[in-house]
């Protein structure tokens, strides 16, 4: 009878717990957990399952019961509920700006719109490069080489710039007598390459241009070496110890006149800038794998732009010849387009080539440490803004030695820019006209119409609209000056010859 009341016990104590389970859940009988019922009544089956603990079964109940109730009204309020208050993204008040996307879309439809245009270029002229035809541009007589001999000849005065300031610095000669001399060897540098061009007939255009380029280069750092010298004089005059530049108990700087050496005027005419200083920031060592890095790149982007010269711009400029003739404004227009294409790609790889290229490839190998020789003009939302930063030698240049000053002396910030406008419009002038020959003055028009450009941009259109315009005046205005100088040209030339 006792097996018999002991079975019974245990019978009715599973049925409690299975009615238990039905309100709530099952409960393991090993009472690890406890289950949620909704009666308070649950509390008292508590003592029934052996091995429970008083308290934690209460707090994983009501914790548990909790968090799934959360749950069950996040999911309610999902499904009833999917709007929120939200901008769209090209909208200029959502505030996103990633647009990689879109910039990878427009890289692939620049490159496939322009292997059409190579491609039927191709299947109209074939091949047109011919690298033996470059030589041709350079030299017309195998054993003439006016242009290198001219700049060999630039040594001259570069030496008598060398020699002016010694004797300035020991006092043989007098502030006007050095003045005179130094400006007497500025206008022979600027004038005898002119002469050497019109006068020579074996100088190419090619040729010429490129002599040009480097004589001006020598004016405008011989220009900063003379002020910067006159300068140091000045502040030796007014007894002060050093230069600006030079640090006391610093050995290894060089301070006025150290410098008037052969060695640091030749790395001054080497270096890639135009303001002379006593003492250029130097980098540590020369990197040979970012050396080597650069001249692959200055070769292989001189191939390629005269491959794309010879190939793409030349038929085109060929092929404009008549509508210019005839005066078709629809086919001049239709023309100029078709050049803007090659023409800014020409351009944009000529700006990689020499300020990236190769100013780095001279600086790394004369350790010269300012390598800032551009700045993110792409970005640029004014024209001001443009030619401030796309190409920071000339504008430091500009900035140091002709806009302060002519601010020091009393001039206005707009009479002081567009004297700047004035000085960069007569050198582009000088370096395109002077090799072809003939006087035009299209680059010195297009260089003065900045100035009520700039004007325009910087009043009435901001942010992209001004970049926008900025672009639109690079794309569009070099070629139309390309097309108007080959005219010229050609009917200057070849109308002339079938005479």
């Amino acid at each position: 009878m006792a097996d018999l009341g002991a079975a019974g016990a245990t019978r009715r104590r599973r049925r409690a717990t299975f009615a238990a389970g039905r309100g709530g859940s099952l409960v393991p009988m090993n009472g690890a957990s406890a289950a949620a019922c909704p009666s308070a009544g649950t509390a008292g089956h508590s003592g029934d399952t052996p091995g429970q603990k008083h308290g934690s079964p209460e707090t994983a109940r009501v914790n548990s019961k909790s968090e799934k109730h959360t749950w069950r009204s996040e999911k309610q309020s999902d499904v009833l509920s999917c709007h929120k208050t939200r901008e769209s993204l090209l909208s200029s008040e959502s505030g996103y700006n990633n647009y990689r996307g879109i910039l990878n879309w427009c890289v692939v439809m620049l490159i496939l719109s322009n292997a059409r245009l190579f491609l039927e270029n191709l299947l109209r002229h074939g091949i047109l490069v011919d690298p033996i035809q470059v030589v041709s541009l350079f030299l017309k007589d195998p054993y003439s080489w006016p242009a290198a001999c001219m700049v060999i000849v630039s040594n001259i005065f570069i030496m008598v710039a060398l020699y002016t300031e010694r004797q300035l610095s020991k006092g043989s000669f007098s502030e006007p007598v050095g003045l005179t001399i130094h400006c007497i060897n500025l206008t022979v540098i600027l004038t005898f390459p002119v002469a050497v061009v019109l006068t020579v007939p074996s100088v190419t255009p090619v040729g010429g241009a490129f002599a040009l380029g480097i004589y001006t280069i020598v004016l405008l750092k011989l220009y900063s070496y003379r002020d910067v010298n006159m300068w140091c004089r000045d502040l030796s005059r007014a007894k002060a110890k050093n230069c600006p530049a030079v640090k006391s108990g610093d050995s290894s700087k060089v301070c006025y006149p150290g410098n008037l050496t052969i060695k640091d005027m030749y790395y001054f005419a080497f270096a890639p800038t135009l303001c002379y200083e006593l003492n250029f920031p130097r980098s540590p060592k020369i990197r040979m794998g970012f050396l080597l890095r650069r001249l692959v790149e200055m070769l292989f982007f001189t191939q390629l732009l005269v491959a794309l010269t010879q190939q793409w711009m030349i038929p085109i400029i060929q092929s404009s010849m008549k509508p210019l003739e005839d005066m078709d404004l629809s086919r001049m227009m239709e023309r100029l387009l078709r050049l803007a294409v090659p023409n800014h790609l020409l351009w944009l790889m000529f700006f990689y080539w020499f300020f990236h290229s190769s100013l780095n490839f001279s600086a790394e190998l004369l350790r010269f440490g300012d390598r800032q020789f551009y700045n993110d003009w792409w970005n640029a939302e004014t024209v001001t803004y443009f030619w401030q930063n796309w190409n920071i030698p000339v504008h430091k240049w500009c900035l140091r030695h002709f806009y302060k000053p002519l601010l020091r002396r009393g001039f206005s910030k707009i009479v002081s820019q567009s004297a700047v406008f004035f000085l960069s419009a007569f050198f582009h002038e000088y370096l395109v006209s002077i090799p072809l020959r003939m006087f035009r003055l299209w680059a010195f028009m297009g260089m003065m119409a900045q100035l009520p450009l700039a004007w325009f941009v910087g009043n009435f259109l901001h942010g992209n609209y001004g970049n926008a315009a900025v672009w639109i005046s690079l794309i569009v205005g070099q070629p139309f000056a390309v097309l108007m100088y080959v005219h010229d040209y050609y009917v200057l030339r070849y109308r002339e010859d079938t005479d």
